[in-house]
C-alpha cells in the first residue's frame, strides 16, 4: 500500500447490504463511482479480514479505509483570457463568467479555462486555496453565464468557502425552460450520481445529498417559460436536474433537455441558464454585497424572439 492519505468510513444500519463500491461513492461524492472502482482494483481500499472487490456487501459497523493518492501535479500557464470584471479588490474579484468557459482543468479542458485566465490577471494567485484550483470557491457549468465570486488570498477564500457551506451566500438564476412551471415552488429532493449514467445526476437516487431550489414563474412565452431561480444548495447540475425532474428543462440542455413535442421558433445552442445575483459578506469588510450580471447576448435574444412571436 502506497503512503497516502486515508479516510476511515464506517457503514451504518441503514447501509447494510449495500455494494462496497456503492457505500464509498455515497459517503464521498466528489468520487466518481468509476474512480472508487479504480481504487478498488488498485488496492486502495480496506475492511480488516475482508477480501476486497466492488461487489462486497458490506455490514453494520464495518470499517472501511479509503487510501486517496494525492492528485498529480498540474503546471498551470497562464492565458491572456479576457475577464468581465464586474469587481475587484485586495481580497476577491468577482467576473461575468460567459456561457463556453470551463472554470477549472478538467479531462478535455486542460487549457483555457477561468483558472489559466485568473493566474495571468492576478500574478499572486497560485497557491490560493490549492494547486488546481486557485481562488475558486464556487462554479458554474461550462454553458452556464453569470456572476462569480474569486477569493484572492486565503483569508479570503476560508471566509468565501464558509459562507458557500453554511447556506449564507444568496444565489439568483434565471433561465428559459420548457412549457410552463407552476407560478412558483420549491423542489426538495436528494441528488447523486445517475446509477444509469455516471456522467449526469438524478433527482431520484440511491445516495446522495439534499438539494433545494425555489423557482417563480416570471412569464409565459408559448413553447417555454422565463423562471426566477433561486438555490439553497449547490448541487452538481442542480438546477437543471430539477427542472428536469419537474418535466420543464432548460432549452437547449442537452443533458437533461428532452422536449418531446416542444417546438421552438429560434434556435438554442447550449442551455438558458444565467447566474444572475451574487450575494455574500465580504471577508474583509463583513459588509453585505451584492453584484449583477446582465443577460449575455444569446439568453437575450431567445427571450425577446419568443416574446416577439407571443405578443404578434
Amino acid at each position: 500500500m502506497r503512503d497516502v492519505p486515508i479516510v476511515q468510513l464506517e457503514v451504518p444500519g441503514s447501509a447494510g447490504g449495500w455494494r462496497l463500491d456503492r457505500f464509498v461513492t455515497g459517503c464521498l461524492p466528489a468520487l466518481s463511482r468509476a474512480r472508487v472502482q479504480s481504487l478498488i482494483r488498485e488496492g486502495r481500499v480496506n475492511i480488516p479480514g475482508q477480501r476486497i472487490r466492488s461487489n462486497l456487501r458490506v455490514k453494520p459497523g464495518m470499517i472501511v479505509g479509503v487510501y486517496i493518492p494525492p492528485p498529480e501535479p498540474v503546471n498551470l500557464v497562464p492565458e491572456a483570457i479576457a475577464l468581465d470584471l464586474l469587481f475587484e479588490d485586495g481580497d476577491i474579484l468577482v467576473i461575468n463568467k460567459p456561457a463556453g468557459l470551463v472554470v477549472h482543468p478538467a479531462p478535455g479542458h486542460a487549457r483555457g479555462t477561468l483558472v489559466h485566465a485568473l493566474l495571468y490577471h492576478c500574478r499572486d494567485l497560485a497557491g490560493v486555496g490549492g494547486e488546481q484550483r486557485p481562488g475558486i470557491v464556487h462554479r458554474l457549468d461550462k454553458d452556464t453565464s453569470g456572476v462569480m465570486v474569486v477569493a484572492k488570498n486565503d483569508v479570503a477564500m476560508q471566509s468565501l468557502a464558509g459562507q458557500f457551506k453554511d447556506g449564507t451566500i444568496r444565489k439568483e438564476y434565471v433561465a428559459l425552460v420548457a412549457g410552463t412551471p407552476p407560478g412558483s415552488g420549491t423542489v426538495d429532493t436528494l441528488i447523486g450520481r445517475n446509477p444509469l449514467d455516471r456522467k449526469t445526476m438524478s433527482a431520484k437516487p440511491r445516495a446522495g445529498r439534499r438539494a433545494v431550489t425555489h423557482f417563480k414563474l416570471e412569464e409565459r412565452l408559448g413553447p417555454a417559460s422565463l423562471v426566477r431561480v433561486r438555490i439553497e444548495t449547490g448541487r452538481t447540475h442542480q438546477i437543471r436536474v430539477h427542472f428536469a425532474h419537474l418535466g420543464h428543462p432548460v432549452l437547449g440542455d442537452k443533458q437533461y433537455g428532452r422536449t418531446r413535442g416542444t417546438r421552438l421558433p429560434v434556435p438554442v445552442h447550449r442551455q438558458m441558464l444565467h447566474a444572475r445575483r451574487l450575494e455574500f459578506k465580504h471577508p474583509r469588510h463583513q459588509d453585505v454585497r451584492a453584484y449583477e450580471a446582465p443577460l449575455p447576448a444569446d439568453f437575450a435574444l431567445v427571450l425577446e424572439t419568443l416574446r416577439s412571436i407571443r405578443d404578434s
